[in-house]
């Protein structure tokens, strides 16, 4: 690379500062303002468009055509050293922590490897939203699309080439970033968001905005400074849209077009203008973006990016036994960072700098001349060869121990198998009715537990999972319960059973694990399950920031409406969370049959009110009967 092309431009270090912050804040400690700190993300797409596009044009400005195989050696330099530290000292350290985080670790390799990670979790239907497993590499989705923006844009430019001057070849660029924006929205009409999210053709507007400002701006670093004034308007315009970042940052996501892609493109646009603002001659903001500690965190903010998700995900998962989807603490999230930070500042040291100083060949040559020199160096160059070879080890052995599922997927797919084998077994008689003799005075009522043939339970995965303790506890109950099921389903579900007769005198409910309610779907719920039936609401637990919101709601609606009952489901299992599954979510075998004891006690308690409340009607009756003198 020739030294012109090693021109930095102003303030995009400071500018991949700010993104990667933005991204570790997020992960890092989601309880704080940064809802969507995942824009950074797009920021960094936005600078990776628009660098690498303005070096190739340089390039073949100054030499009249574009090394292709050059390039991409650089791109291996830059990416795959630090990339392979991580990967093999996180899988290392995953198998010496065991359990969930091990799930899937092959396949995450593997995309990791072939910078494929994004289509392969697409491929095999992963969430990034409502993640079952705690994927350690789950970042490396973002990283995979860009290598994927390397192989093949320097083949496309050509063609964009042969349009005539600068402006046309921005407009072009900015219709194909369109088209991808919209064929983003397109497809979440159809597909869930993560198919929009890690898809290249559906994620490519921020790397295609980040071309266009390329071809916009060619050769602008040689040009002359603009006056004060307009230095002075380009500041505040950078200013204002790197506040408009922190603004997005800090709004709630949605599932929809408004986020996906809406704030994507909102936040892509804002960092174009903190771009073009910044890499102009004598800019004023970019110099102020650059400053010694923004400009330190964004030279090695490649190792910041790739090593934070994994270590919160270990870091969790051995400090607290459950995942980061359940919840980082902020001892974790801590923790976290400042292992981030001193791993990346080495990684950038010791591992990166050199190889992109004297690439793969040059750096294995000095470790060989390290042998024939003095006793520490030699010493030093066995030690890094053995670490070398017991991280390969270990990210062998963790692959080789990699469960095929976790263990909330296990206890969901145990309650599914009970549902099953009780489904098979069903068609025995129902226990005949109990009848009351009617030629004497009334008995007060004793408690009976209430058959399962009274019960229909509709639920998410949480009832699947406690679906043993339930059929432990009513025996011949209907339990239609689904995973990834919300409040907003129910209607539909409780219509469907009630036109099929199989809704019972209790119905119980138990759909608040997957997202808010609201008043009307569950006036709608009440509604449907009718005057003659009753209703029993299960309120939820899950490390979600919804949860309390959905058990407020609850116990309101239980309150104001007559026939309707909580099982506090939340209270139960408050302090017994080791007999959740890792995600702090799913009960296993005995968490089943604490929630099925929730259930019974809330069923229960209605059953033995109504029974007093018949007995003491009926005693009523059969006192004034004999209160009457007969004739």
């Amino acid at each position: 690379m020739t030294s012109s092309a090693r021109a930095r431009f102003a303030g995009l270090d400071g500018l991949r500062a700010v993104a990667v912050l933005l991204v570790v804040i997020y992960h890092l400690f989601p309880a704080w303002l940064l809802r969507s700190g995942f824009i950074g993300v797009d920021v960094f797409f936005v600078i990776s468009g628009f660098l690498i596009t303005s070096l190739l044009l340089r390039e073949r400005e100054q030499t009249g055509r574009i090394a292709l195989g050059s390039f991409w050696i650089r791109r291996a330099r830059r990416l795959m050293p630090a990339l392979a530290v991580v990967v093999t000292v996180c899988a290392t350290a995953a198998w010496l922590i065991g359990g969930d985080v091990l799930v899937g670790l092959g396949l995450q390799v593997a995309g990791a490897a072939t910078f494929s990670y994004n289509w392969l979790s697409i491929a095999t239907g992963a969430s990034y939203f409502t993640a079952a497993q705690p994927e350690v590499f789950r970042n490396l989705w973002s990283l995979a699309l860009e290598e994927q923006f390397y192989l093949l844009w320097p083949l496309l430019l050509p063609l964009f080439l042969l349009l005539p001057g600068r402006w046309p070849r921005t407009l072009a660029a900015l219709a194909v970033g369109a088209g991808s924006a919209a064929w983003a929205v397109a497809l979440l009409a159809t597909a869930e968001p993560t198919r929009t999210y890690f898809g290249t053709d559906s994620h490519a507007f921020g790397l295609l905005l980040g071309v266009a400002l390329a071809f916009a701006l060619q050769g602008a670093e040689a040009r002359t400074a603009p006056p004060r004034a307009l230095r002075i308007v380009g500041a505040v315009l950078g200013a204002a849209a790197l506040a408009g970042l922190v603004a997005l940052a800090s709004m709630t996501p949605t599932t929809d077009a408004r986020t996906f892609p809406g704030i994507l493109v909102v936040a892509s646009v804002l960092a174009g203008v903190i771009v073009a603002v910044s890499v102009r001659p004598g800019s004023v903001f970019g110099r102020a973006l650059d400053i010694a500690p923004l400009r330190w965190i964004g030279e090695r903010s490649y190792g910041i990016y790739l090593w934070h998700w994994p270590l919160v995900v270990l870091v969790t998962a051995a400090g607290t036994g459950t995942t980061a989807d359940a919840g980082v603490p902020v001892a974790a999230g801590a923790t976290a960072a400042a292992l981030t930070l001193g791993l990346a500042a080495l990684s950038y040291r010791f591992v990166e700098q050199p190889v992109r100083a004297h690439g793969f060949r040059g750096v294995a040559r000095r470790m060989g001349a390290r042998f024939s020199s003095s006793p520490a160096r030699r010493l030093g160059a066995v030690a890094a060869i053995a670490a070398g070879a017991v991280l390969l080890g270990g990210t062998t052995a963790a692959v080789a121990a990699a469960p095929e599922t976790t263990s909330g997927e296990a206890v969901v797919r145990a309650g599914q198998d009970a549902l099953d084998q009780a489904e098979a077994a069903d068609g025995a008689a129902p226990p005949a009715p109990v009848s009351t003799p009617a030629d004497d005075r009334p008995a007060p009522p004793a408690s009976a537990r209430v058959p399962g043939d009274r019960v229909t339970a509709v639920g998410d995965s949480v009832m699947l999972a406690s679906a043993p303790g339930l059929l432990d506890i009513f025996p011949g109950i209907h339990v239609d319960a689904k995973v990834s099921r919300s409040m907003w389903t129910a209607p539909e579900i409780l219509a469907r059973l009630a036109e099929r007769g199989q809704l019972r005198d209790y119905v119980v409910v138990g759909l608040g694990t997957n997202g808010p309610v609201d008043d009307d779907t569950l006036t709608e719920v009440d509604r449907i399950v009718g005057p003659d039936r009753h209703l029993v609401l299960v309120n939820a637990y899950a490390p979600r920031d919804w949860i309390p919101g959905v058990n407020r709601e609850l116990a309101a609606f239980a309150a104001s409406h007559h026939g309707v009952s909580i099982a506090d489901w939340s209270s139960a299992i408050d302090d017994r969370t080791d007999l959740l599954a890792g995600d702090r979510i799913h009960p296993g075998a005995s968490g089943a049959k604490v929630f099925a004891d929730a259930v019974a006690t809330a069923v229960q308690r209605v059953e033995d009110e109504q029974l007093q409340a018949r007995y003491e009607a009926a005693d009523l009756l059969w006192s004034i009967g004999h209160a009457i003198p007969s004739r």
